[in-house]
């Protein structure tokens, strides 16, 4: 039985049934549990499903989990009140599928419990609203303890705790996150240019082969998406369920944890990056809001709402903080109005802008959607970060394409109308001060394939037309990638891995590209379109080293048929066709591709390729070195200059989010988070033999040279 299993019930049953006194309230106004037989009845098999296997058939005869009946049990908790409390940490229950019950269900298991230790049912049942559980006092019983600790007992103090790293950790700034210490990782891809590079050198080439296990903690069942921060030894991790753990880095021992309560009709949503600036750690969640916490206890210090999650508005990105401001792109396909990109001040929470992604009809670009009104415009989403140039002082953000496909299919003949669909699929630089657009530049107008240019937005210093200037780099689920100038937008070049089948030219001045007809969808027939929607490229992100000029990128060797459905029937395009998957033409049954892309001479340098999809989004390091997982749950170190692999070894589930590297007192880590999500399910139809685990085994993986 595991010391995190036993806190996490001792919660549990502290706030089921044994928390404070509601203050205000007086004896008049607190009320005996009531509860009716059916509830307790419903409430019997809920526990026998998913409690008994730790607790025991009899609430008391557990082998792994403490008695929830008998007069100890009561002796500790009863005469007391329970609160909104008890709800949120139940979600932490049962720990096998944490938040996976209703609220009436959880109500209904503690009317069973309150039947077993000696309260009558009555006619009206439990309330599963926590605001209503406030009020209810639980009875007290006589002297009669059973369990727990023996009476006149002493226990041994513990030993000294070790230091705390959290006393001593110091305000992130502003230049921190342009310039990280070399041993921090500050944002979802380290610094704020989005390279995913470490200047770390002590694991290098030479040495990989050594790489062990230093330390590993899980997570909240469930996918985890989001990289893990680090800063001052001190180590922020997203887990699934709006969940936040603050680890000591050196030894993955717990500091502080949160976890926010979310209502039973609010489904979990994962987060692709979380970020941290001064003393706050900002935090998406699954209904629209943004949340700041304390960096050094967890509690929450403002709590805004960015959106109303019942009109379908989802936070899937993370935060861009930068200028003082927490900037968070927003999505969903039906939202009304389009998502938007909104900044909030970072110390207050207070609302400064928004920037919608679907352009409006009276305003630049507005006539780019075929004639369609606003409320018939769909899509654009944000799905990653975005990125931040500080000399520039512009944020750059990527989006999405529409799934509303049918409308803009075939152009309207109207003067000065087209069907490109602004801003879906298209860089966007923003004025973080105002939110105001500078350029912007559409990579794939009338995206009819799902193969959206929303991912991450590298920014580097290239030689263009014989200078130095910093450029934006960024690829669609088609692999090519697209080099812009950052401060205009103004087309640079392409490079194309050779994935794609839809894009016959591009033209070397503007970038606007020419469409292979054939591969558009019809409604008579099946087309045959690389790469599938799922991507060549898709979010998990590419790694640039800045020494050897390098960007290093997962792929993916997939197609698809665009495959018409039957008049009536619904389909993921509104063309009306739906996506089905199917090896290349040429597939020699491997699939998983890492590419590194020499972007001074805009070369493809070396690929090294193997059967199973790479799932893992990319870290590079100084010391030469490239590290990648993949869907048969290996995470391996490369050979950057190379694409040799140097060492692997096999985790518990696959890596959907992207490995980060630190220091701490002199001593060099790499870390990844795994636990699956759709990304990986969906692509085992190409290896069938590849098997993932029934539920997400989240966990964050730690190694360390000896």
């Amino acid at each position: 039985m595991s010391i995190e299993y036993v806190n996490k019930t001792r919660a549990f049953l502290t706030t089921a049934l044994a928390v404070l006194f509601v203050p205000g309230l007086s004896n008049a106004q607190l009320l005996s549990p009531s509860y009716t037989a059916e509830q307790a009845a419903n409430g019997k098999a809920a526990y026998d499903l998913h409690c008994a296997s730790c607790h025991g058939q009899a609430l008391s005869d557990g082998e792994f989990g403490p008695p929830l009946t008998g007069s100890g049990f009561l002796q500790r908790w009863g005469g007391q009140t329970l609160d909104e409390r008890f709800l949120e940490t139940a979600r932490t229950m049962p720990t096998a599928a944490p938040g996976s019950l209703s609220d009436q269900v959880y109500a209904d298991i503690l009317a069973y419990m309150l039947q077993n230790n000696g309260v009558s049912p009555d006619r009206e049942a439990l309330a599963a609203d926590p605001r209503a559980l406030s009020a209810v006092l639980l009875p007290s019983v006589g002297n009669s303890p059973s369990g727990g600790l023996a009476a006149v007992t002493e226990i041994p103090l513990p030993p000294e705790s070790p230091a705390d790293p959290l006393a001593t950790i110091t305000p992130v700034t502003e230049e921190m996150l342009v310039d990280a210490p070399d041993g921090d990782w500050l944002t979802w891809r380290r610094t704020h240019d989005g390279s995913g590079f470490s200047p770390l050198t002590q694991i290098n080439k030479d040495n990989v082969s050594d790489l062990g296990f230093a330390w590993s903690w899980s997570l909240p069942a469930g996918p985890s998406l989001a990289p893990p921060l680090v800063h001052d030894g001190v180590m922020f991790v997203h887990g699934w369920g709006d969940n936040i753990q603050a680890l000591d880095a050196v030894t993955g021992r717990l500091l502080w944890q949160y976890t926010r309560w979310l209502p039973g009709n609010i489904t979990p949503q994962g987060t692709r990056g979380i970020s941290i600036y001064g003393q706050y750690l900002y935090l998406p969640t699954s209904d629209a809001h943004m949340v700041a916490l304390n960096v050094k206890t967890g509690t929450v210090v403002w709590d805004q709402a960015v959106g109303d999650y019942s009109a379908g508005l989802l936070i899937t990105g993370g935060p861009l903080v930068a200028q003082g401001k927490v900037m968070v792109g927003t999505s969903g396909s039906q939202v009304p109005g389009g998502p938007y990109i909104v900044a909030l001040d970072a110390m207050t929470g207070e609302e400064l802008w928004r920037f919608h992604t679907i352009a409006r009809p009276v305003e630049p670009g507005g006539d780019t959607w075929n004639g369609l009104t606003l409320d018939a415009r769909s899509g654009a989403s944000v799905w990653n970060p975005g990125s931040y140039d500080p000399e520039l002082g512009l944020a750059y953000f990527g989006t999405g394409q529409t799934y509303d496909t049918g409308p803009l299919l075939e152009p309207v003949q109207q003067p000065g109308v087209t069907n490109d669909a602004l801003y879906t699929d298209t860089t966007l630089a923003l004025d973080p001060d105002t939110g105001e657009l500078a350029w912007h530049f559409q990579h794939l107008p009338n995206d009819q394939w799902d193969l959206d240019w929303a991912f991450e937005r590298v920014l580097m210093r290239l030689p263009v037309d014989g200078f130095e200037k910093t450029v934006v780099v960024s690829a669609g689920k088609s692999g090519v990638h697209d080099l812009l100038e950052a401060d205009s937008g103004q087309y640079v070049a392409s490079v194309d891995p050779g994935m794609q089948n839809f894009i016959t030219a591009i033209n070397p001045e503007t970038g606007r590209r020419t469409i292979d007809p054939e591969r558009l969808p019809r409604r008579d027939e099946a087309v045959m379109v690389c790469p599938h929607a799922d991507g060549t490229k898709n979010w998990i992100p590419s790694a640039y080293n800045p020494q050897t000029k390098m960007l290093y990128v997962p792929l993916m060797e997939i197609c698809m048929d665009l495959v018409p459905v039957p008049e009536g029937e619904r389909a993921p395009l509104t063309t009306g066709v739906r996506w089905t998957g199917r090896p290349r033409p040429d597939s020699d049954g491997k699939y998983g591709r890492l590419q590194a892309i020499n972007l001074e001479t805009r070369e493809l340098a070396w690929a090294n390729r193997q059967r199973a999809p790479r799932t893992n989004g990319l870290l590079t390091t100084a010391g030469g070195l490239v590290f990648s997982g993949d869907l048969d749950r290996y995470f391996s170190a490369y050979d950057g200059d190379t694409g040799d692999e140097l060492w692997r070894v096999r985790l518990n589930d696959v890596s959907n989010s992207a490995s980060v590297s630190y220091m701490v007192d002199g001593k060099q880590y790499v870390a990844v988070a795994v636990g699956h999500n759709r990304l990986s399910q969906a692509r085992r139809f190409l290896v069938p033999e590849i098997r993932l685990p029934a539920q997400p085994a989240a966990t964050v993986w730690v190694f360390a040279l000896p």
